[in-house]
């Protein structure tokens, strides 16, 4: 029987961002984590790099030679957030070849779930521009695998990571193929993400943005992914479920203020996990932020033990949060089955 799959790679290791949040001693710190704990029973592979044309099917040609050219030339600041080195190109190639893969496996039916574990991240990528920590966006990729390369109509991407997916959200803003839902902290960096940014043309109404202040917890964050990605998820029917997972929502995290904690992510993890069995349809994950490297470990090692479990989790005893009440309410014109 396939064993979940882990995909990583050295490079990772190799992205050199000097004294900054976004360093190589995260990856470490989760591949110990999952290390002192067998991996899960996960089967752990090196990911393939990124055809071009993959990259591409996204970002402009232009744009992926000037990334490469730059870190061939020795790299540096990109802008304020946003370093690379000689060897971040490659990094970067493999995080997109990681993500696309997930998509592969689970589609193929290869592997009952999937992780890509690598960076840098990608959710702040646009199309032609590097910030954020991010150079290529790696969920929007994976997305467009699924569309592109295996024929899909319906992806829906949840991204918990406490900052906005700009790149991602800007990428389908036109785009009813992929529901985009972004649970993040408002207002904080990079200051997109408000409530009435619902999309445009064809895909207005497939983008929702769920800001939630700072402070907000377990509570908030875990109802908003039950009662509201839940309904709007099965309004949707997505082929596909795809996790673009920052977990720097977490109390301990430092470059942000929401109180999210490890049994929070547990209680994500299910949601999510119960979503997508409801549906019939496989669920993957893409590591993003989190910079605080016990918190990072541990609920990353805590999202893939529920999505690698054999039985998705019994739903919670979790109460509507006013916000997430709030919410459905905002969304239920355009999406009824949240009235």
């Amino acid at each position: 029987m396939a064993r979940p799959l882990v995909l990583r790679h050295p490079s990772s290791l190799r992205h050199d961002t000097g004294a900054h949040p976004e360093r190589a001693a995260r990856i470490t710190a989760i591949e110990q984590e999952l290390s002192s704990r067998d991996w899960l029973g996960w089967e752990v592979r090196e990911s393939v790099a990124a055809e071009r044309s993959l990259v591409e099917a996204v970002h402009p040609p232009g744009y992926v030679d000037a990334i490469e050219e730059f870190c061939a030339a020795g790299g540096g600041n990109l802008d304020l957030d946003t370093v690379v080195s000689r060897d971040s190109f490659e990094a970067a190639m493999h995080a997109a070849g990681g993500a696309a893969e997930v998509v592969d496996v689970l589609l193929d039916g290869r592997a009952p779930a999937a992780a890509s574990l690598h960076r840098p991240p990608g959710h702040h990528a646009e199309a032609a521009r590097a910030m954020g920590f991010c150079l290529f966006n790696n969920m929007a990729i994976a997305a467009r695998r699924a569309i592109d390369g295996h024929g899909l109509e319906r992806v829906l991407i949840l991204d918990w990571d406490v900052h906005h997916g700009n790149g991602t959200n800007d990428i389908f803003h036109s785009d009813p193929q992929v529901l985009f839902v972004s649970i993040h902290q408002w207002p904080l960096y990079p200051g997109t993400g408000s409530v009435s940014d619902e999309g445009s043309g064809a895909g207005e109404g497939y983008t929702v943005n769920l800001p939630v202040p700072g402070g907000s917890g377990d509570p908030l964050w875990c109802s908003l992914v039950e009662h509201v990605v839940g309904p709007l998820a099965s309004a949707f029917a997505p082929q596909l479920v795809l996790v673009s997972a920052g977990f720097d929502a977490h109390a301990d995290d430092p470059l942000a203020g929401c109180e999210v904690t490890d049994d929070g992510y547990t209680t994500m993890a299910g949601s999510v996990r119960r979503l997508a069995e409801s549906l019939g349809v496989p669920a993957g994950i893409v590591l993003e932020g989190g910079y605080d490297l016990g918190s990072l470990a541990r609920s990353t090692a805590r999202t893939l033990e529920v999505f690698g479990a054999p039985d998705a989790p019994p739903p919670p005893d979790l109460p509507v949060h006013e916000g997430a009440s709030e919410a459905a309410s905002r969304l239920a014109a355009r999406w009824p089955a949240l009235a």
